[in-house]
């Protein structure tokens, strides 16, 4: 399966604040995904890329919006591009802006990369989005061209319009092809070869309302060191472990080895990662099991013996006395009082 890389926890939020918006269970979204509550609560931070393509895929599922990716753009704030948000804001005009996506945009995460190009009196911003997934990959590529032209304005503060916006997707029905228009301000072409905004080259040197040399010189060289950081500093290991421990259990599984191998390394190695992290791999495992112990037991209608199995436990006897010992109560005791609570 090909590798997607990573997304930063920045942009990943960007796509929470709008199932918030849209009354979503965001807590049910992140479990459905398999992704860590972690990503809530960090400020920085780096989510696999399978992972978030499976988060998109989760709210597509629940949100029923054919303009999913067009929505979410309203969301987008400077900190959905991470340390780049914060060059561009400081920029003095929209081409400085447009000039530092591509060398820092893997700050943002690996979704895709963006070239520029000119012809005449066009300058065109092209995206080439790395997701095949058939459901997310339109959505992505509507709420990054979306995202981009709503920030651009906001940062002018004027309410600006490309050209067109060219699109690889399949021409929509009517009414969104009338919101896609609405929103972009200009013609949409569909079934395209690529996915590009053209912009006349006098919108370049629309000059910007928070620029700043001396704050704009100080955040390239933070975001230099970070891109150079970026490929010795993997994704919390921590948070890894506990995402593959969690596909493991849904299998019925724990096997440490195989965790460590789908990280590259040998069990040795992964226990030394997570002693550096101040955490170890039963530690994890203990509060992937308690997470699951309480799924179990109030989504589905398992005997205990079935769960402590489906837990990786020997016998449900063991899956009582570690019950007990998590919750303070016994898992029969934990459903009823649940299941009390409901009624």
């Amino acid at each position: 399966m090909k590798h997607l890389g990573f997304a930063s926890f920045s942009a990943v939020r960007q796509y929470l604040r709008y199932a918030e918006h849209r009354n979503i269970d965001v807590n049910a979204a992140l479990r459905d995904a398999e992704i860590d509550q972690a990503v809530l609560r960090e400020q920085d931070g780096r989510l696999p890329g399978t992972f978030f393509e499976r988060l998109i895929r989760t709210l597509i599922d629940r949100a029923y919006d054919p303009l999913l990716g067009l929505h979410s753009s309203e969301f987008v704030q400077p900190d959905s591009y991470s340390l780049l948000g914060y060059i561009t804001l400081r920029c003095h005009t929209i081409g400085e802006a447009i000039e530092r996506i591509p060398p820092f945009e893997k700050l943002v995460g690996d979704m895709g990369v963006t070239t520029i190009s000119r012809s005449g009196r066009l300058v065109y911003l092209d995206w080439h989005c790395a997701y095949a997934d058939a459901q997310v990959r339109p959505h992505m590529i509507d709420n990054v061209l979306a995202s981009w032209t709503r920030y651009a304005r906001w940062l002018a503060q004027a309410n600006t319009a490309p050209e067109h916006i060219e699109l690889e997707r399949e021409a929509p029905d009517a009414h969104c092809q009338q919101e896609y228009e609405r929103f972009f301000g200009c013609p949409v072409f569909y079934a395209r070869t690529r996915n590009r905004i053209a912009l006349h080259r006098d919108l370049l040197d629309m000059p910007l309302q928070q620029a700043d040399p001396a704050m704009l010189t100080q955040f390239e060289q933070l975001a230099r060191q970070e891109l150079s950081e970026l490929e010795e500093k993997p994704l919390n290991t921590s948070i890894r472990v506990a995402q593959g421990l969690r596909i493991q259990l849904r299998m019925g599984v724990t096997d440490k080895a195989l965790i460590a191998a789908q990280l590259g390394m040998t069990p040795r190695t992964l226990q030394r990662h997570l002693a550096h992290e101040d955490n170890s791999y039963q530690q994890i495992l203990d509060e992937v099991r308690a997470e699951r112990a309480q799924e179990l037991l109030l989504q589905s209608e398992l005997g205990l013996t079935d769960i402590a199995f489906n837990l990786g436990f020997s016998d449900a006897r063991a899956f009582h006395r570690r019950f007990k010992h998590w919750f303070d109560c016994t898992p029969g005791q934990f459903r009823n009082q649940q299941s009390g609570q409901g009624q």
